[in-house]
């Protein structure tokens, strides 16, 4: 088995467009840098090599060689969270990578035979994940990461050199792989060294003498020998898609289109690390120069698209940007995503999906702060509740046993209670009237006087008696000695 695993993305920059615009892969491509018209072009894709566009040409150059060119800008945002991209994949099969440059990640093997497989099924899934998140890369496996990466380089979507056997796999490759300066390239051109195994074969102590330290990273490189120690990547702790627009965006339905992939991109990230997003920060870059930024928190963690499409929408539907939008970035912070496995007893769940674009719906409709789960406060006042951020709770049954299926009354409370008049006679009520009727009251318990605050403008006090109606009703009566009110404050079902 090897010890190490190196993933190349060939030409990143031109990768990491196409991973935002998959319409691009089979056009001539250029990424281009600069202030029109003195642009000039730093990556191509295969097509556009083909025909014969190649660094460092001009836009100008480029368009005269492939008149069908499609040119793009690739800023700072994009290149960054396709290499996070990259690595999150690359996690998805090793918890040991290295950010080993611009499009390249080492990843430590070591072990993963027993889950994976041979260094054959290794590769493979690494394939699939890096394909999952929209890079088509080229795996080399060695004893060393020097190895592995020249084994990248080949070409091949797969190439395993076997332990022992370097010097002989990789003998006929390229100088070019290892990417030498272009002094060292032409030195060693007036030498005759052309292939990493005439390179291999050349003395250490001449080439430091003649080369220099440049020559003796070449010269470690061929021969498999890594001289740096493995810089573990830590993952961030979020994750972000951006996506900047050659136009700009005016209306909402023009904008969702537009978020529609960068949600696919961001929750193939997450799915990648077997993770979800408990909360989304969107920040839409837009004409004035301004930044309209939203924060969405989510009911329940997500990792679906189409769901955080939709409850980004109609935030941005309550909370419209100002003016037109000339780039978008969303935030994801992500959250391990806890199964929970419900009772026999208890009712089936609502899908996650469907739960949280209903609170969404609801904040939207009557506010944030008036949606979550009430949380008692440390209060003797009655319905002294605080709202706090809603957490489904998990369905189970106690101890194996279905819940009690004893009868009981049960206290359903009138919010807000009702207005009405009431008669009594010697402190006890003889009648309520309540919608123009009157009933009679046959018998009364209480009263149970409250009161607290008293030292703020808030304090409050109140009797409270339990009544039966005429009528059959049995409810709770309370008088607001502060106010003189009488409420009908619940029934009992």
């Amino acid at each position: 088995m090897s010890a190490f695993a190196c993933v190349v993305v060939p030409s990143f920059l031109a990768a990491a467009v196409e991973r935002v615009e998959p319409a691009l892969r089979e056009a001539p491509l250029a990424v281009v840098t600069g202030t029109p018209p003195a642009t000039r072009v730093v990556d191509v894709n295969a097509a556009a090599r083909v025909l014969g566009v190649h660094l460092p040409m001009s836009e100008a150059e480029a368009r005269a060689c492939c008149p069908g060119l499609t040119s793009r800008v690739c800023s700072d945002a994009m290149e960054a969270a396709a290499r996070h991209a990259l690595l999150d994949a690359t996690l998805a099969v090793s918890p040991r990578v290295e950010d080993a440059g611009t499009g390249i990640v080492n990843v430590d093997v070591r072990g993963l035979e027993r889950l994976v497989g041979d260094a054959t099924a290794v590769g493979r899934r690494l394939l699939r994940e890096a394909r999952a998140v929209g890079f088509l890369v080229t795996i080399g496996l060695a004893e060393s990461r020097a190895t592995a990466r020249v084994a990248a380089r080949l070409g091949r979507p797969i190439t395993v050199v076997a332990p022992g056997r370097e010097r002989e796999t990789l003998a006929g490759a390229s100088i070019a792989l290892l990417e030498p300066d272009p002094e060292t390239a032409r030195t060693l051109a007036r030498w005759g060294v052309r292939t990493l195994g005439e390179l291999a074969g050349l003395p250490r102590d001449g080439v430091a003498v003649r080369l220099g330290p440049a020559g003796l990273r070449l010269l470690d490189l061929a021969r498999g020998l890594d001289q740096e120690p493995f810089r573990a990547y830590t993952p961030a702790p979020f994750y972000q898609e951006a996506q900047g627009l050659e136009w700009e965006i005016e209306t909402l339905d023009a904008l969702a289109t537009v978020l529609a992939p960068v949600f696919e991109r961001l929750c193939a990230r997450l799915t990648a690390g077997h993770l979800a997003a408990d909360v989304l920060d969107v920040d839409l870059r837009l004409a004035s120069g301004e930044h309209h930024q939203r924060r969405v928190p989510l009911a329940h963690p997500l990792g679906d698209a189409r769901a955080m499409l939709a409850l980004v929408r109609l935030d941005l539907e309550a909370h419209p940007p100002a003016a037109a939008v000339t780039g978008v970035a969303v935030t994801a912070h992500p959250v391990r995503a806890v199964a929970g496995q419900g009772g026999l007893w208890q009712p089936t769940m609502p899908a996650v999906r469907e739960l949280a674009t209903v609170l969404t719906r609801l904040a939207a409709l009557v506010g944030p702060a008036s949606v979550g789960s009430p949380r008692l406060v440390d209060s003797h006042r009655p319905d002294a509740v605080a709202l706090a951020r809603f957490q489904p709770a998990n369905p189970g049954v106690t101890d194996g046993e279905p819940a009690s299926a004893d009868h009981a009354l049960a206290l359903r409370r009138l919010r807000p209670p009702r207005e009405i008049d009431v008669e009594w006679i010697e402190d006890a009520p003889t009648s309520v009237r309540w919608n123009g009727a009157l009933y009679r009251v046959l018998t009364s318990a209480g009263p149970w006087r409250s009161s607290g605050d008293w030292w703020d403008v808030e304090g409050w006090a109140r009797d409270e008696w339990d009544v039966a109606l005429s009528d059959g009703t049995v409810c709770r009566i309370a008088h607001d000695l502060r106010r003189g009110q009488w409420s009908l404050d619940a029934v009992y079902d």
